[in-house]
């Protein structure tokens, strides 16, 4: 009599977890952190201040907004940042009456990779392209500020958000103008802009 024995079952290769794979996953969770847009609660003068340091899109931006207007001509390193923070305040303003803006976080995350490529590039823009460009990305920022805000003191937290704007300016503008105006300087410039447009790419595919 013979007896029948079952069918050995193939075993399934496992997928080795490489180093890199790791890396690229943790990056990606990071990027997709909770963080990215933090549940404030009541809001208020600290809560505005932790918004656009809390979310890896807006400070990244911020940032890369200083470095890029560090390599514009005469006054407009100066000027594209405070047109960031008015057209910022403008785009609060639509949220506020309830005129939407259409794709938010995909201007968002946008921005990061625009001007990551500017700054990569070495980019020197007319005011009458740059002041445009600046104002544009400004809005979709400051509208999700406000979208975002709780609960509390409006005023407050408009100035919270306003005042930590313009300090990651200032920090992305003071970064510039620590490196050197050589070569090695501007290499690291191109790698931090490589660096933020690489960010702006993982954002804008999630």
């Amino acid at each position: 009599m013979q007896l029948c024995t079952p069918p050995r079952r193939r075993s399934v290769p496992s997928v080795a977890c490489t180093p890199s794979r790791t890396a690229g996953t943790q990056l990606v969770s990071f990027l997709c952190h909770p963080l990215a847009h933090p549940d404030h609660g009541t809001a208020s003068l600290a809560t505005g201040l932790a918004h656009p340091l809390g979310g890896l899109d807006h400070l990244l931006a911020m940032v890369a907004v200083g470095l890029f207007a560090a390599r514009q001509p005469g006054g407009a390193r100066w000027m594209l940042p405070a047109c960031f923070v008015l057209a910022m305040l403008a785009g609060a303003g639509l949220s506020a009456a309830g005129i939407a803006l259409p794709a938010v976080e995909t201007g968002i995350a946008a921005s990061v990779l625009v001007f990551g490529v500017l700054i990569a590039s070495l980019a020197r823009l007319p005011l009458t392209a740059a002041l445009p460009l600046v104002a544009a990305f400004a809005l979709f920022h400051g509208h999700a500020h406000h979208a975002e805000m709780g609960t509390g003191s409006a005023l407050a937290y408009t100035a919270g958000f306003a005042l930590a704007t313009a300090t990651l300016h200032l920090a992305g503008l003071g970064l510039a103008h620590l490196l050197p105006d050589t070569r090695a300087g501007r290499f690291a410039l191109r790698v931090g802009g490589g660096a933020i447009a690489g960010a702006g790419v993982v954002l804008l595919g999630t």
